[in-house]
């Protein structure tokens, strides 16, 4: 009986231990490979019936050129990498792990809050040139009483709420696509982004990648924020204008930033958030744990074996009107 060949596009950990794991089947065949370009995941994904991916593109000229692939599933929430439209066409179920690191991130966005709220970066590096003196860090102003702007109100944005209201911060949210009734049951209300960021003492960015959503944050909205605002990005580099991001730091309409993530990763040496003060980075590792990484590369795996082992559709399925092209059977876990 031939064996569905699952392709590992790409992925930057040591191993593939938990993928192992859970395709440990005698009809699957894992096979590794390291893509970069679109050409190299046409060659070697072109037989694949199914593929996990983390970064190389999976673009709509690369799923014309897939003759079997039946499941895509990426490592982490966003599908950027990923033309769904060209894989829906094609019946091809695309997945992601859209619950393997709430806890982590938010945890992140908090530790760049308090970050930024008492200057622990900038005093650090101060302590370290020499300079034994809290007046490098003023003004620093009391937590308690002030607002953090939420753009997007998905789980990681929700468990942040939580974590933060015991410190006596108000909570302030966009989404267009949460009812109200969530956001009043977290004590959260929901808004216009311009009042997000014209209300905020801290604006933390937490939307997909999306058409819609690049460039979400740009002149317009940075020139709404206050002057002693900080704006935290957590979720994905190009929903941030960071030319317009940089001009506002540069002017000192903005009183900083706290980045995990950047336009293009890695960020490049001569980037000019490399030289600001006023600027936290931390290199796109909101999402790590230990158990984050095993659990979002387990679940990936999972996606996969839920279609081709299963024939069910897949626990995460994003491109649901793949439905209407490919039956397979309903998942009973399914998000």
């Amino acid at each position: 009986m031939p064996k569905w060949k699952v392709v590992v596009s790409d992925w930057e950990y040591q191993d593939l231990r938990y993928e192992e794991k859970v395709l440990d089947h005698e009809q699957i065949e894992l096979i590794p490979a390291q893509c970069k370009t679109e050409e190299e995941v046409i060659r070697a994904c072109r037989e694949a019936d199914g593929i996990l991916n983390q970064y190389a593109p999976i673009s709509g000229k690369v799923i014309r050129e897939l003759q079997r692939c039946r499941v895509i599933v990426r490592y982490g929430v966003g599908v950027n990498t990923i033309d769904l439209d060209a894989a829906t066409e094609r019946g091809i179920c695309v997945a992601n792990v859209p619950d393997y690191c709430v806890d982590e991130v938010s945890d992140h966005t908090l530790a760049l809050i308090l970050d930024k709220a008492r200057k622990i970066s900038l005093a650090d590096a101060c302590v370290k040139q020499g300079k034994w003196d809290f007046k490098v860090t003023q003004p620093v102003y009391r937590l308690q009483n002030r607002t953090l702007g939420l753009v997007g109100f998905g789980k990681i944005p929700q468990r942040l709420a939580e974590k933060v209201k015991p410190l006596g911060l108000r909570v302030i949210a966009y989404d267009p696509y949460v009812p109200e009734p969530v956001a009043e049951a977290l004590g959260v209300a929901l808004v216009s982004l311009e009042e997000v960021c014209r209300r905020s003492d801290f604006v933390s960015v937490h939307a997909p990648l999306t058409a819609e959503t690049k460039g979400l944050i740009g002149r317009e909205q940075l020139r709404q924020m206050k002057k002693e605002a900080y704006l935290i990005n957590t979720s994905r580099g190009p929903v941030v204008d960071e030319n317009a991001l940089i001009e506002a730091l540069r002017e000192g309409s903005l009183a900083g930033a706290a980045l995990d993530v950047a336009g293009e990763e890695p960020i490049r040496p001569d980037h000019p958030f490399l030289s600001m003060k006023s600027v936290t980075l931390t290199p796109h590792m909101a999402w790590y744990s230990e158990e984050s990484a095993e659990e979002m590369r387990s679940k990936a795996a999972h996606g996969v074996a839920d279609v081709l082992l299963k024939g069910e559709y897949p626990k995460y399925l994003v491109n649901r009107k793949v439905k209407e092209r490919v039956k397979l059977k309903p998942n009973a876990l399914a998000y």
